[in-house]
């Protein structure tokens, strides 16, 4: 990967370590590097073998950044990847709980060396519980926590979405979120912190309007039935004549009266 260009924009003149994983983590980093920070990502020496291969110019989420090789169970490598880090504000990591710690990369370790680092960790389940050692994919996430349930029509199966509500809103936004958030707390104390960004609690709290709503009897628990999800005319997609759909949407009544 080429060298970013020099950085400007509002998160100029903060350094972040991104040691590679797929999905949330890098997307995190992307959100950053876009708006200015300096991310320097640890990739692998060779493929992990996860995630889908492309070619480089199509992974545009790995954009903005520069990049380093290196081989993380050479003593070496993890101790020059250790030095990035003294140096860095803030770190951002998606391994099973354990694999940092037993790359010698844990956060006790790496706030001992830089005591003002936002240790940032983004998993599927956190990093303890029944579950934290599973594997898991958005899907399960979303389901774990009922957001699958709300999605799609009466008396049909959950709809299967994009990862974006669970891997990407409920994980990567999450993360940066919390990794500025424990910047500017690390800028005022001196402290740093680890922000441990699980995507089933990003996607509970995403659901805090819903669970609300439920609360007041105002939405109904049976998926399809509601304004929001296919059960308003008004608020709905349409096929047309050619094969394409069509989107309508006119949920307040003056709009709704215009439409008709």
């Amino acid at each position: 990967m080429s060298a970013a260009p020099s950085r400007s924009g509002p998160l100029a003149g903060i350094k972040v370590v991104e040691v590679a994983g797929i999905g949330p983590g890098p997307l995190a980093a992307m959100f950053l590097a876009d708006l200015g920070a300096t991310v320097i990502r640890v990739d692998r020496k060779e493929p992990s073998g996860l995630g889908a291969p492309r070619p480089v110019q199509f992974d545009l989420g790995l954009r903005n950044r520069k990049s380093i090789r290196v081989d993380l169970k050479d003593p070496a490598a993890v101790e020059m990847v250790m030095e990035l880090i003294a140096q860095a504000d803030a770190l951002i990591e998606g391994f099973r709980p354990g694999v940092m710690e037993r790359l010698g990369l844990g956060p006790d370790v790496c706030l001992a060396r830089n005591p003002r680092l936002v240790y940032g960790r983004v998993t599927g389940w956190g990093q303890d519980g029944p579950l934290a050692q599973v594997a898991g994919h958005d899907l399960n996430y979303i389901a774990i926590t009922g957001a699958l349930n709300a999605m799609g029509r009466e008396g049909q199966a959950p709809t299967m979405p994009l990862n974006i509500l669970g891997d990407y809103a409920g994980g990567s936004l999450y993360l940066a979120f919390g990794l500025l958030a424990g910047i500017l707390e690390a800028r005022g104390s001196g402290k740093g912190q680890v922000v441990d960004a699980a995507m089933v609690d990003g996607v509970a709290s995403l659901l805090t309007v819903t669970i609300g709503l439920h609360a007041a009897g105002m939405l109904s628990k049976q998926r399809g039935t509601n304004l929001l999800d296919s059960g308003a005319p008004f608020y709905e997609v349409y096929e047309c004549a050619d094969g394409k759909y069509v989107t309508v949407g006119p949920i307040e009544r003056k709009f709704y009266l215009q439409l008709l």
